[in-house]
């Protein structure tokens, strides 16, 4: 990409492939096993339900839950990391800390888990970060976002008995959030300054009038042209 504000980072690829491998291996090791890590979800209200906070997003019910995920995860981070790259470490972190400390205030009694909250909240901020920038690169990018993903905002609401509605409304809201607290950081549009030609401006009067020097005139009337 010709902007010198984007440019691949090893965190690019590394991040997302990461992220992923994560989250199939702790599924696998429940599996293999015979493991249930669903008590280290996020808990509402105790002490002990905020271990979730760092280890729910690693945790998924079963396969169908993980492939949903797996998917708009690797695609998100990878998103963030190629055109947010000075501060996707920062945004990443304590955006996965702020949107589940949200589910943890506000959500119902049970054990919250999955990515899809840290998923919610990385369309959040990409989207909005695209708008509230003014910039066209990344206003493209919040459209491709929109037309990938649009259709999750429905489940920011409680829709579905067993889906943590609370986990994805605390993730778009605070990728709003940081998206703007975060607006004048990392990439913005490019200000253009118009250098003025003094010579042009000779050519008008004060009044904006086409008024050029008579030795002007004389100059362009003794030139020889040869054809």
């Amino acid at each position: 990409m010709s902007d010198h504000q984007f440019i691949y980072k090893k965190g690019t690829f590394t991040i997302p492939i990461l992220g992923l491998l994560s989250i199939w291996l702790v599924y696998i090791i429940e599996i293999a096993f015979g493991f249930n890590f669903n008590k280290f979800g996020i808990y509402p209200n105790t002490i002990i339900g905020l271990r979730g906070l760092i280890l729910s997003p690693f945790i998924h019910s079963d396969i169908k839950h993980l492939l949903s995920n797996s998917v708009p995860l690797f695609v998100m981070l990878g998103s963030l990391f190629f055109f947010y790259h000075k501060i996707a470490y920062k945004v990443l972190i304590l955006g996965i800390l702020m949107s589940g400390l949200l589910t943890w205030i506000i959500a119902r009694p049970a054990n919250h888990i999955g990515a899809s909250g840290v998923i919610y909240f990385l369309v959040s901020f990409i989207f909005f970060s695209g708008i509230f920038r003014k910039y066209y690169r990344l206003i493209a990018l919040s459209l491709t976002v929109v037309f990938l993903y649009g259709s999750m905002i429905w489940y920011v609401l409680p829709v579905e008995e067993r889906i943590s509605w609370e986990g994805h409304l605390s993730g778009f809201v605070t990728g709003f959030v940081f998206a703007l607290l975060f607006k004048k950081v990392g990439p913005q549009p490019e200000i253009f300054e118009f250098t003025p030609n003094e010579e042009f401006e000779l050519l008008f009067d004060d009044e904006g009038n086409f008024n050029p020097p008579e030795e002007k005139i004389h100059e362009d009337e003794n030139k020889e042209i040869e054809r």
